[in-house]
This record gives structure tokens, sequence and C-alpha cells, in this order.
């Protein structure tokens, strides 16, 4: 054996940068699902501290028109104690609704519905980015196992699992919720 190193198999240069490839994509697919889960969590946050807040207004929404109905049914009610059966009136239908702070029961919910439909979808893209790391993961371990045992059909197992990942990776990204798989 003369030269400066051993002969390398041309075709394990080859699986070498398969290997290489595959390693990217699950590069991409963890850091995107360790992003997406992270959205999800965020999300889920937010819609549980907005439905605590609707919950908030409708307990003091509830106790103004139950003070103000048992205020109305009390016989000889004055002018000054029909003056605040108004106002706590008013201030029960503004908790119900509140436009233009947004802090209204009807803006609460609406807020509080759109946190879980993001958290939804992130959830979904994060389910898919998980999946794809798992068939990246498997196609790596495939490719190692074409280069030691020689067996061409591994590494062209190993490229279908890595494509099926890339494609998995790209629904995560571009339409989480379009596939359902679990």
């Amino acid at each position: 054996m003369s030269g400066h190193g051993a002969h390398v198999d041309p075709s394990n240069k080859r699986v070498a940068l398969l290997i290489a490839l595959l390693a990217l994509v699950l590069a991409f697919s963890e850091t995107l699902g360790k992003s997406a889960q992270t959205a999800a969590l965020t999300h889920n946050i937010e819609a549980s501290n907005l439905w605590s807040f609707f919950q908030a207004k409708t307990i003091r929404m509830t106790t103004l028109r139950t003070a103000a109905e048992s205020m109305e049914a009390t016989p000889g009610l004055g002018e000054a104690a029909k003056g605040q059966v108004a106002k706590w009136k008013a201030t029960a239908t503004r908790y119900d609704s509140e436009p233009d702070t947004g802090e209204g029961r009807k803006e609460l919910m609406a807020r509080a519905k759109e946190q879980e439909a993001k958290r939804d979808r992130a959830m979904a893209a994060y389910h898919h980015y998980e999946f794809a790391s798992a068939l990246v993961q498997i196609a790596i371990v495939l490719s190692s196992a074409m280069i030691i045992t020689g067996i061409a059909a591994l590494g062209w197992v190993a490229i279908g699992l890595g494509g099926l990942g890339i494609v998995f990776s790209a629904i995560g990204f571009f339409t989480p919720t379009s596939v359902h798989l679990f």
C-alpha cells in the first residue's frame, strides 16, 4: 500500500454528502419545530389569560345585573336608587361589549378564539416538524448503515425517507392544518 492515505470508495463520498444534506434538513426541521412549539405555548397562555379576563367580566356583569334587579324589586325606589340602577345596567352592558378598548366579553371571546386558532396551527406545524425529524433521523441511520454494509437499497430508502422529511417540513411551514396525521 503506497500513497498518502487509504483508497476512499467514491460511493462513500456520495453517501457522506447525503448524510450532510440530511443533517441540514434535520437541523431546519428541529429548529422550526422548537419555534412552533414555543409559539403554541405562547398562544395557549394568551388564550388562557383572555378566557380568565372573560370570566372575570362575566362575574362582574352578573353581579351588577343581580344588584340592579334586586334594587328594582324594592318597593318605593327613590330617584337616587333609580339612578344607581341605571348606572349598574349601563356598566353591565359595557362589560358585555367594549369595542373601543377591546375588553368587553364579546371582544375578549373573539381575541381568545383567535389565539386558540394560532395555537392550533402552531401545534399542527410542530407535529409535522417532529415527524419530519424522525424520518430524517432514520434516513441518516440507514445511510450510515449503507456505508458499513454496502447495501445500496439502504441508500435509496434513506433518500426516500429524507424526501418525505422535506415534504413534512414543507407542510409544517406552509399548510400545517392541511394534513392530519395525529
